[in-house]
């Protein structure tokens, strides 16, 4: 389940102090993804055990603000997201959650519940068949997809939970036509934030060594500013 533990991190939420839990399983293979080798081998990593884990991370409770759960995709481990959850809360400690937003009624139960306090999903590309490519799903296998994303969407937009849409600029699947697709379907969002791609690491070999330069990833910001406001470039 916890095949990974960063105790402590300064970038996985920002102006927080976080310890991260990564998840060993996914529904999407996106062939930019950075921790593909521990969603297609979890085995090869330890398993955490959460009781450990949090042993540790209440040694820091006084300058550790919270816990983030990414991976992998957190929801599929709903029961024992819920478990990390309400342990959390025991002790005062603030949860974000990392999703692909493909699992649209484990999402509303945990916000419906209140039990996290801030979500970034994941808006890998334009709403249309490009998403199946940015997912490595094949939409015969996966045909409600772009329904799911859609439905997390407009639940988050109304919910009063803290949250951000994030689109990683990949070349390839990101250009100037889809961050205005992406903003027009994500219009009046709080935030949305445009991630630097890391492609030394990237699952598919076509997409290793492919980066946009900084001109390039200003003007995306610029388009995306002038559909959402507060747009940030990470």
């Amino acid at each position: 389940m916890i095949r990974a533990f960063i105790e402590t991190s300064l970038i996985d939420w920002d102006g927080k102090i976080t310890s991260v839990l990564f998840f060993d399983k996914c529904n999407f293979r996106c062939p930019f993804c950075q921790n593909w080798r521990l969603l297609t081998n979890p085995e090869k990593f330890p398993e955490y055990d959460i009781d450990e884990i949090f042993k540790k991370i209440l040694k820091k409770k006084n300058w550790v603000d919270g816990i983030v759960l990414t991976g992998g995709e957190p929801l599929l481990f709903f029961e024992d997201v819920i478990e990390i959850v309400e342990t959390a809360r025991k002790n005062n400690l603030k949860i974000k959650l990392d999703t692909n937003g493909s699992l649209p009624e484990q999402l509303k139960n945990l916000l419906t519940l209140k039990l996290v306090d801030y979500v970034a999903m994941d808006i890998k590309a334009p709403l249309d068949e490009t998403y199946f490519t940015a997912t490595g799903k094949k939409s015969e296998s996966f045909p409600d997809l772009l329904d799911r994303i859609r439905e997390s969407i407009k639940f988050l937009m109304a919910s009063n939970i803290d949250y951000e849409f994030r689109t990683t600029c990949v070349p390839g699947l990101i250009d100037e036509k889809s961050i205005e697709k992406i903003g027009m379907a994500i219009k009046g969002a709080r935030l949305w934030a445009l991630q630097r791609f890391i492609s030394i690491n990237a699952y598919k070999k076509e997409y290793r060594n492919k980066n946009f330069d900084e001109r390039r990833l200003d003007e995306f910001l610029k388009i995306a500013r002038s559909i959402i406001p507060n747009t940030i470039l990470r």
